[in-house]
């Protein structure tokens, strides 16, 4: 199982500097995976989550290629509807061939409404314009592995019929169990191969166990997180994203309790030849 990192390109704290020291981060720890998140008009809905500056994905990935030499690059996830599908595909083929082949596109349909008013798209059709996406991702860029997120049912469908792997997000564990058997007879359904899981869980590592029944993966003291990464080898995941984002902006000015976090579950579960 290949495990990832979710970077912040985003906040008060994010500028050159910082995107570089966590791209050495991650890649130094041995990670597997690095990939960055997706907004172009930061509206007061998503300013609220992730304000400026807010760093365009592609372009953040392309310089971060050129900084980096092993780790996969991503996106979890690129707002389908946000860009023209042949757009999407020359980027992410470009992408591809200039870091190597070591691009992963994670894609979805986008959440905030009045970003979507700001560019000028329909909210309610999303969906669709995804799908329409979608479409010409699997024609005209074959060979870049995509990941299809929401945790929804139509998100899982989505993935079957177009995915080399489901992206859903923030989930428990037995949410995720139930799901990846919703997923496996979906895909029966549609006479297609089930795609891989490839979740992204948060990661916050506290000093005593976290009782809630309601615990989100990856949550707790160290062996609850070790076990949970253990669950999810075993439910057939293929690649965890990490994700140490709390949700407080200001968290992008000081990452270093991230990074120890991030450092103590390389040291337990990454190569050791890969881990300096």
């Amino acid at each position: 199982m290949k495990i990832g990192v979710n970077v912040p390109n985003f906040g008060p704290g994010t500028d050159p500097g910082m995107l570089r020291a966590w791209a050495s981060t991650v890649e130094d720890l041995g990670f597997d995976l690095l990939m960055v998140s997706d907004h172009v008009a930061v509206t007061p809905d998503v300013a609220e989550h992730y304000p400026d500056p807010f760093y365009e994905p592609f372009t953040t990935l392309s310089w971060l290629a050129g900084l980096t030499g092993r780790v996969r690059l991503g996106t979890t996830v690129l707002v389908a509807p946000y860009r023209h599908p042949l757009l999407t595909a020359r980027m992410a083929t470009n992408l591809r061939d200039l870091s190597g082949g070591r691009l992963v596109l994670g894609v979805g349909v986008g959440w905030a409404r009045q970003e979507f008013e700001a560019l000028g798209l329909p909210f309610e059709r999303r969906g669709r314009l995804t799908d329409e996406v979608l479409r010409v991702l699997r024609s005209e860029a074959p060979d870049v592995p995509l990941w299809v997120g929401g945790n929804s049912e139509a998100g899982a469908r989505r993935a079957v019929r177009y995915g080399d792997a489901w992206h859903p997000m923030r989930c428990t564990l037995p949410w995720l169990r139930e799901a990846a058997g919703r997923l496996a007879a979906t895909a029966a359904e549609q006479d297609r191969p089930r795609p891989a899981l490839a979740p992204r869980i948060k990661l916050k590592i506290t000093t005593a166990p976290d009782p809630a029944p309601e615990r989100l993966a990856g949550v707790g003291s160290l062996d609850q997180v070790l076990d949970d990464l253990t669950q999810l080898r075993l439910l057939g995941c293929e690649s965890v994203l990490l994700d140490t984002y709390g949700g407080d902006p200001a968290e992008t000015l000081s990452p270093e309790s991230a990074w120890r976090d991030l450092a103590t579950v390389a040291a337990h579960l990454l190569p050791r030849e890969e881990n300096p």
